[in-house]
């Protein structure tokens, strides 16, 4: 089963956040993604063709994370949208970020 057909599952804090190594094997099911911090977490910018584009897909985002239960940072601004996961309480990544990343490419279509 791939990523995007997986499902978030509550994170309780107690488990260890993935190392940069094993953050890296998730990274081939997520294009387009890069790691950042040392793998504390991963990130993405999209590209619009305007403002309205951009929102657009900001709220769409917005949508699957609350359906989903595993909240990104975004931004957005005239032509991109910046999408950001970690998983807070464990302070690094989390299959969970993985599984959204790619939901969100599937989103951006």
């Amino acid at each position: 089963m791939g990523l995007a057909e997986k499902a978030c599952v509550p994170c309780r804090g107690s488990v260890p956040a993935l190392t940069e190594e094993e953050a890296q094997r998730y990274m081939a099911e997520t294009p387009g993604w890069t790691l950042i911090g040392g793998g504390a977490r991963i990130e993405r910018k999209f590209g619009f063709k305007d403002f309205v584009a951009a929102m657009e897909f900001s709220r769409k985002v917005g949508e699957l994370a609350e359906r989903e239960g595993h909240h990104p940072d975004i931004s957005f601004g005239w032509g991109y949208c910046t999408v950001s996961f970690h998983t807070h309480k464990i302070h690094g990544l989390h299959e969970n970020d993985f599984i959204m990343a790619a939901k969100v490419n599937a989103l951006a279509g």
